[in-house]
């Protein structure tokens, strides 16, 4: 129980305070109708809660005071008034969670979710996206849409690599010729333009593979320009091409040449080569940060990754250019033997059939690990993955980390919750309280203020969202109310959409969105341009 006595003693005192004041009947009437002039008043205040600010102090009691979307006080007088008084009393009050890693833009263009209720029940209020390269399609429209039909959490986004390429050059696997490069550089500078919070980039995937480092870093300059933070996921967070640590060395190597500050997406040991090497990662990132390299990472609490059949086992080559080039090759007799040989080292790289269950929310398969598909089908199980791709190539989550590596990456300081958060896996409805559960609760790997500072403040100071991650005085009122022994992860693989407990309230921009744990339905949330800021010094 992390609140005790001391809150009682705190609501005591506050009526104790109140009832001296209002003792005499000239004072009561005072009390009735307070002088503007003397006692503030609020749009909200927030009383009796533990605070965590964002930082890494030890919480602490203090009344929150918020007008229209600001906070205007972190030491309201006890005699405060306010439209909305919410009582905190044995809660944590916390900055709303920034998420710097989600797939939910699908989500918000969809008047039916875009609450983004999976996110606002973790404590998340800001929701980063354009990851892994995406981008956000059509964007202007799409930021106008997010816009006219509100949005339940705020919304920043990437420039992502991967579409940039892909509108000018498709999905060739080739280099860029001098004019594509140039194309491609000014629609980066053209999303930067728009509000991007940096560049993102998917190595792993098409066509994002097809590029080299010093493509990468041509666009990570201009990013850098903007003041804009290179996201990647990473070439390779495995064996399938060049290595994890090779690919942690083109990361940082990147961060030198484009003189930008980088952020590596989930960081993990994926598979069984390279389990174990999270020391030799962690190694290369705290030297990097010693020559003077900014280096942040995310990361998932869980062990199962999430991508789909096809990037799980068919190999890069044969995905490349378009779908109906990947089923030819498929289809190519000549090619059947290499083709096999290739996905069997990945399967078993993987973790084997059992370890790869279907989450995909509208296959038939959904549930099922490939060896339980590969029995059904009565076939073997490189043969019914195929199958199963080729009949709409569905999520799958493969369970291909270990506890020590995953423990290990959550312990620097230079690492933050991110939830990757897609459909089918849990980890898009629990994975700030499963960290929470997993890390202070069960292996208490570290304090509460860390957990809070690593979910905001961090990313904050990561992205320079200079008006969010904290709860200090004239930073925007993201606030969070959190009933700590009931802050739980109740999604699972077999309901990969259970919605998580324990918010008890949660305001973005001042405007309640959940309410004594009922969503409001509001949808207060803006999209963050990150040229407009006005906190910049």
């Amino acid at each position: 129980m992390l609140v005790t006595k001391k809150s009682q003693t705190f609501r005591q005192r506050i009526r104790v305070r109140f009832l001296v004041v209002c003792s005499g009947a000239v004072v009561l009437a005072a009390c009735s109708k307070p002088d503007a002039s003397i006692v503030p008043h609020y749009d909200v205040l927030i009383t009796g809660g533990i605070v965590y600010d964002g930082g890494l102090q030890p919480g602490r009691r203090t009344i929150i005071g918020i007008s229209g979307d600001r906070i205007v006080s972190m030491n309201a007088p006890l005699q405060s008034t306010a439209d909305r008084i919410i009582d905190a009393s044995d809660r944590l009050v916390v900055p709303g969670f920034i998420d710097p890693h989600t797939h939910a833009g699908v989500d918000l263009i969809d008047v039916k979710r875009n609450t983004n209720a999976n996110y606002l029940t973790q404590g998340v209020t800001t929701v980063f996206i354009g990851n892994d390269g995406d981008g956000v399609p059509d964007l202007n429209e799409t930021l106008q849409l997010f816009s006219q039909q509100g949005t339940g959490t705020n919304v920043a986004f990437f420039a992502g690599h991967g579409d940039i390429r892909e509108q000018v050059m498709g999905l060739e696997n080739r280099a860029p010729t001098e004019d594509e490069l140039r194309q491609m550089l000014a629609l980066t500078e053209e999303q930067m333009q728009a509000g991007a919070v940096g560049l993102s980039t998917g190595l792993y995937y098409t066509p994002g593979s097809f590029s080299s480092t010093d493509e990468v870093v041509a666009l990570a300059r201009v990013a850098a320009d903007f003041g804009g933070v290179y996201d990647t996921h990473m070439r390779d967070e495995s064996a399938y091409t060049i290595g994890l640590l090779a690919s942690v060395k083109e990361t940082i190597t990147i961060a030198e040449d484009a003189d930008i500050p980088v952020h590596i997406s989930h960081l993990k040991a994926l598979g069984r080569e390279v389990w174990g090497q999270s020391g030799d990662v962690i190694s290369m990132v705290n030297a990097a940060r010693e020559r003077g390299l900014k280096v942040t990472a995310n990361q998932y609490p869980y062990r199962a990754s999430g991508t789909r059949f096809s990037a799980a086992l068919i190999p890069g080559w044969v995905r490349a250019d378009s779908k109906e080039a990947m089923f030819e090759r498929l289809d190519n007799a000549d090619l059947k033997d290499r083709i096999r040989e290739e996905m069997e080292t990945n399967l078993w790289r993987r973790g084997g059939p059992d370890a790869m269950l279907v989450t995909g929310t509208d296959s038939p398969w959904r549930g099922m690990t490939l060896t339980e598909i590969a029995e059904n089908m009565q076939r073997d199980s490189l043969d019914a993955a195929l199958e199963v791709v080729r009949a709409g190539d569905p999520s799958i989550a493969s369970f291909v980390m270990k506890l020590p590596d995953i423990y290990a990456i959550a312990l620097q300081e230079w690492v933050m919750t991110g939830s990757d958060g897609s459909e089918g896996h849990p980890r898009k409805y629990a994975s700030y309280p499963k960290a929470f559960q997993d890390m202070v609760v069960t292996e208490k790997l570290f304090p509460v203020e860390r957990f809070v500072h690593r979910s905001s403040g961090l990313v904050a100071d990561t992205f320079h969202l200079c008006d969010r991650g904290y709860l200090e005085e004239g930073r925007k009122a993201d606030v969070v109310v959190l009933d700590v022994n009931n802050y739980l992860p109740l999604a699972d693989f077999e309901n990969p959409g259970r919605l998580s407990s324990g918010v008890v309230h949660a305001l973005v921009n001042g405007i309640a969105v959940i309410s004594d744990g009922k969503q409001t339905g509001k949808l207060p949330g803006v999209v963050i341009h990150r040229q407009h800021l006005e906190c910049e010094t």
